[in-house]
This record gives C-alpha cells, sequence and structure tokens, in this order.
C-alpha cells in the first residue's frame, strides 16, 4: 500500500482513538458521580448504564483504534526504512506515545475498578485526568508538524507545554472550584 494511504489511516484512527479517550473519561467522571449518591435504586441503575456504556466505548471504538493506530504507525515506519526513528521529533512522538499507553492502561483499570463500583479519585480529579489526554495530543501534534522547529526550540516547546497543562489545570479547577475535590 501507498504511504499516503496508511498515513490517512493513521491519522483517521488517531482521530477514532482520542475520541473514545476523551469520552470514556466523561463516562468515568459521571460514573464516579452516580457511586457517590446515597440514592436508590437509581445509584444502581446508573452504575449498571454506565458500566455497559464504558464497556461498550472502549471495547467497540477506543481498542480497536488505538490497534489500528499503533499497526498503521509501524507499517509506515517500515515503509520508510525506519528512516524516522533517527530523527528528534520521532523520538518526542514515541515518547508520548509510550505516556499514551500507560494513560490508556489507567482508563483500562478505571473501568475494571469502577465496574467493581471502586472509586479512588473524585470527580474534578478525573476531569483534570482527561486533560492528560488533550496535553499527549499537543505534544504528539507539535512534534510531527514542527518536526525540526520544535527539536531546535525544545526549550521553547518543553516550556509552552508546560504552561499549557499548568493553564488547562487552572481552568479546570476553577470551573470545579465549588464541587467537593
Amino acid at each position: 500500500m501507498d504511504y499516503f494511504v496508511i498515513k490517512a489511516i493513521h491519522i483517521i484512527f488517531v482521530v477514532s482513538y482520542f475520541a473514545g479517550l476523551f469520552y470514556i473519561v466523561r463516562l468515568f467522571i459521571y460514573h464516579t458521580e452516580a457511586l457517590t449518591q446515597d440514592e436508590e435504586p437509581k445509584k444502581s441503575i446508573l452504575h449498571k448504564q454506565y458500566t455497559y456504556m464504558e464497556e461498550r466505548l472502549w471495547n467497540i471504538i477506543t481498542v480497536p483504534a488505538f490497534i489500528i493506530m499503533i499497526i498503521s504507525g509501524v507499517y509506515m515506519l517500515y515503509l520508510v526504512n525506519w528512516g524516522f526513528l533517527q530523527q528528534g521529533w520521532m523520538h518526542i512522538k514515541l515518547f508520548f506515545v509510550l505516556i499514551l499507553c500507560a494513560y490508556h492502561y489507567w482508563c483500562w483499570r478505571m473501568i475494571k475498578d469502577l465496574q467493581k463500583g471502586k472509586t479512588k479519585l473524585s470527580s474534578v480529579q478525573l476531569r483534570m485526568m482527561n486533560e492528560v489526554a488533550t496535553l499527549i495530543l499537543f505534544a504528539v501534534v507539535f512534534a510531527v508538524v514542527l518536526k525540526s522547529i520544535f527539536i531546535q526550540n525544545w526549550y521553547w516547546a518543553l516550556i509552552s507545554f508546560v504552561g499549557m497543562g499548568m493553564l488547562i489545570m487552572l481552568i479546570v479547577k476553577l470551573v470545579n472550584r465549588n464541587k467537593k475535590c
């Protein structure tokens, strides 16, 4: 297959995967809020519904998109004779892909905990965790699009990345300041 066809497939499944990640953590937030209710049968009904929705989203959209994203990414590297692996921007991208894999695992663990009715984080903390995927997306897109400029000015990229993260977390905290942490 042509490199550009694989690249298009990769981009489509990156978008699908991140859509799944963004939505799954929103479901975690709502599920956690439902579990903190005392009112039955509302609590049980919502728990059952959120468990169903999380399971379906994870198994039908998020995980398949993750697998196709990874396979198409590795295949693109193969098509260019692994040449991108010698470029700094790819090192940054792959570093964030590793962080993304850890985040993916964290999401899977959250699904399992919530299915058991356990929640370790508050809805505000989950709202902040929801922004982790956003920050990873920012870093990867900027590394890929700006390539050598990103590497030459890595310190500004790092400062911008940290600043963006702090700004996003501050906004989440301010918007949710009346909710209990």
